[in-house]
């Protein structure tokens, strides 16, 4: 199939820095990417879009030399070049900053950002030189800790700048952020910003991926988008606008979700003065109170820190709580582990999808099946696997959630992040939930996915589900919920019907107080 031609509406073409012509990857009974001309504008963003499985992140994975191109070539100023290997895409100038963290959590913060990039001095790590190092690049990235914390110690969002220090401590000239947005904050959002206008003074290059259509308006210089593994349009940013960009992306397969209020039952979960406590003092979770009801949908929000992840990992039994009660249709859990509560009918779907949601090693199959082997709800006895039952309901799954797969037996490394994400859900599902808790359910996925898992989570509610989401997205929150949970500092400050949510409103009480 012949590409589309170049947007006539760009402006004089500024130098190309990495060109790709007729580039290809082929997995297993799938094309990633096909016969791709991809072009990369010296000292300018190059934002990169498409709904997932479009091939984007396999296209980055080429250029930083963590895959190689099935045909094709790469080219760098004009030459031929060939990347084998990370070390090698460094040594060409080329860093990549990846959707999924690749960090060391039993590390310390400085150890991750100089790893397989030490300063030696008389065949010596320079540990002084490097902590003063990684003290510059955290102060420039407004990250307030020690280098010497070790990295398990960091939520998601801190660790994303982690990731982003590291990045900038090498000698780079084309870096690649693939999503680096998706896990910060909006005062951390505008931090990056600032760095990448610094880059791109000092001469770097930089190709940017996400599917926040506003930051990409603001942030970029060329918009490229994919769609299904193909090269669609490229044009300047100037000359584009959000409607065209969706356009281009999901093609004739416009989606749109309206908002439809489930039937609420009686309350099913039942939460009261929920407090766990940080070891070095301060509140995880501080006197949280709430309940939700079969068929309600409750959305939380609240900045990086607030304590939306802890709440979902305290109610589901992942963190110890030193107080208050959960009750689930009237039954108290507060003795329960992990196991119980997911046999009584709670499920997590997790924030952090690669280090807590998928087992990088099983194929899309296993890990959909992982949890509900440990309800048994595919033995036909003690000890003996129904495959037959397992593969149907596997392959359900998929066809309900629209997961892009040729063969569940396939590793689930081989999808991209967005359906990686919808297998983590429907592991979730699988187990038959009477209560869904989704942790920024649709961190790093694209317009058209996130319409589905809208569609998803309505359908939870209409079939008498209690939902609860957390979103750091404002708009995100207010279209789906029945009901809005803000909170601050591990405390809910604001519990607002829909009706009586405002984005002023959910602001302020986000807002923690002095």
């Amino acid at each position: 199939m012949s590409q589309p031609e170049f947007a006539a509406s760009r402006p004089a073409e500024p130098e190309v820095i990495i060109e790709t012509r007729n580039l290809s990857r082929v997995y297993p009974g799938v094309v990633a990417l096909d016969n791709v001309n991809y072009r990369v504008w010296r000292n300018k963003v190059n934002v990169l879009i498409g709904e997932n499985g479009a091939g984007k992140s396999t296209m980055m994975k080429m250029l930083a030399g963590v895959e190689t191109p099935s045909s094709g070539q790469i080219l760098l100023n004009g030459e031929p070049i060939t990347l084998n290997s990370t070390h090698q895409a460094e040594k060409h100038g080329i860093s990549i900053i990846f959707q999924e963290l690749n960090l060391f959590p039993n590390m310390s913060v400085m150890d991750n950002i100089f790893i397989a990039n030490e300063f030696f001095q008389k065949g010596k790590i320079n540990e002084k030189y490097q902590y003063e190092l990684a003290k510059t690049l955290l102060k420039r990235l407004e990250l307030d800790v020690d280098p010497r914390t070790s990295l398990e110690e960091l939520g998601i969002g801190h660790q994303q700048l982690v990731e982003i220090a590291r990045a900038l401590s090498k000698d780079t000239r084309v870096l690649i952020m693939d999503e680096p947005t998706s896990a910060l904050s909006q005062s951390e959002v505008k931090v990056l910003f600032n760095i990448i206008e610094q880059l791109k003074r000092r001469g770097v290059t930089i190709i940017y991926i996400s599917h926040r259509l506003e930051e990409l308006m603001e942030i970029g210089d060329y918009i490229t988008i994919f769609r299904d593994g193909r090269f669609i349009s490229e044009r300047s940013v100037s000359d584009a606008s959000i409607p065209w960009i969706i356009e281009q992306m999901v093609g004739d397969k416009k989606k749109h979700f309206d908002y439809q209020p489930a039937p609420q039952g009686e309350i099913v979960l039942e939460v009261k003065g929920l407090t766990a406590l940080h070891q070095n003092g301060g509140y995880k979770l501080n006197d949280v109170t709430f309940n939700l009801k079969k068929g309600e949908v409750i959305g939380i929000y609240g900045l990086l820190g607030a304590g939306r992840t802890e709440l979902f990992k305290g109610l589901v039994g992942l963190m110890p709580c030193q107080s208050g009660s959960v009750h689930l249709n009237g039954e108290c859990l507060d003795k329960a582990g992990f196991q119980k509560r997911l046999k009584q009918g709670l499920a997590l779907v997790p924030e952090d999808r690669q280090g807590e949601g998928v087992i990088q090693m099983m194929s899309i199959q296993s890990n959909m099946t992982l949890s509900d082997f440990s309800l048994q709800g595919f033995r036909r006895s003690w000890q003996w696997l129904n495959p037959q039952k397992e593969s149907a309901s596997v392959k359900k799954m998929i066809k309900e959630l629209a997961i892009k797969v040729s063969d569940p037996e396939l590793p689930v490394t081989s999808l991209s992040g967005g359906n990686q994400q919808k297998v983590v859900l429907g592991k979730a599902l699988m187990t038959q939930p009477q209560v869904v808790f989704l942790d920024e359910p649709t961190r790093g996925i694209d317009v058209g996915a996130k319409t589905d898992v809208y569609h998803l989570i309505g359908k939870m509610a209409q079939q008498g589900l209690a939902v609860m989401f957390s979103s750091s997205e404002l708009d995100e929150v207010m279209a789906l919920a029945d009901r809005i949970l803000v909170m601050a500092d591990g405390r809910i400050t604001a519990d607002l019907p829909r009706h009586a949510a405002t984005r002023e409103k959910l602001i302020a009480a986000a807002t923690p107080q002095d």
